[in-house]
């Protein structure tokens, strides 16, 4: 089993700040205020959330779908 990786370089598509956000493991982050800009990020469509959008890695979620195969990630629930 592959281990998660629990944060994530986050960039602002609007300004291109970028951020090293810890990821929530148990839960998608729909929306992100930019610390620097202050745009309002909404996931890319066909994306779970923000980090798997404007991530440097795909949320924990996700990344357990990959390497389980389990059924779900964030969006189930």
């Amino acid at each position: 089993m592959q281990k998660i990786i629990g944060n994530s370089e986050l960039t602002c598509p609007e300004c291109g700040y970028k951020k090293i956000l810890k990821m929530p493991t148990d839960a998608c982050q729909w929306f992100y205020e930019c610390s620097d800009c202050h745009a309002l990020l909404k996931p890319k469509q066909g994306d779970c959330c923000v980090l798997c959008s404007y991530g440097s890695v795909p949320c924990p979620p996700i990344q357990l779908e990959k390497t389980d195969k389990t059924e779900g990630g964030c969006g189930s629930g």
